[in-house]
């Protein structure tokens, strides 16, 4: 990014190859919306072209990527005033892989569906913090400079974070549970 901030705006494409995925990952977990978060992914690249200036190359490249992106899903949810989480299961369900019965890629697929719904009811705040750490794998001090905070902020959200999501997940399978008695 130092390279693209200096003028070299060809060394972009390197950096769009290596972290379109794990944005759109981000952007996919946040708002549960596929066309929509490809589309913030070029608008994230683009605002790094635009505000380039602001990285100075103290923090994390990454970290300073996922605070640009935390800023698209803002005006995002701000253009489309619908916070319904909306996730595509069939494209969810194409990356689970590995079952070798139907009943166990059945098993999956229900285990995934519900981890999904679980993570639609936690906070923004909740839901973003565990989509860093568990899903996009950023360290704790990485996190803290995303959203401005402190590393032990961080670990305590986290933990409280999977502690909700922990009791949403056996509320909704325990709704399952009852329904088919």
């Amino acid at each position: 990014m130092l390279q693209v901030k200096a003028g070299r705006i060809d060394t972009m494409g390197l950096l769009f190859e290596r972290y379109n995925r794990p944005l759109f990952g981000f952007l996919f977990h946040m708002t549960g919306q596929r066309e929509a978060s490809e589309d913030m992914v070029q608008t994230v690249f683009y605002r790094m072209l635009k505000y380039r200036h602001t990285f100075t190359g103290d923090g994390e490249f990454r970290s300073w990527m996922y605070h640009l992106a935390r800023n698209v899903i803002v005006d995002h949810s701000k253009q489309n005033k619908r916070s319904s989480q909306h996730y595509d299961l069939a494209d969810v369900a194409e990356k689970i892989g590995g079952g070798t019965t139907a009943d166990e890629q059945f098993q999956k697929k229900q285990e995934l569906e519900t981890l999904h719904r679980a993570m639609a009811r936690l906070s923004e705040e909740n839901r973003e913090v565990l989509v860093l750490s568990r899903f996009q794998e950023l360290k704790y001090e990485e996190i803290a400079r995303v959203l401005n905070t402190t590393e032990g902020a961080i670990k305590v959200r986290v933990h409280r974070a999977m502690n909700e999501l922990k009791k949403i997940y056996l509320t909704i399978e325990n709704g399952k549970t009852a329904y088919k008695l």
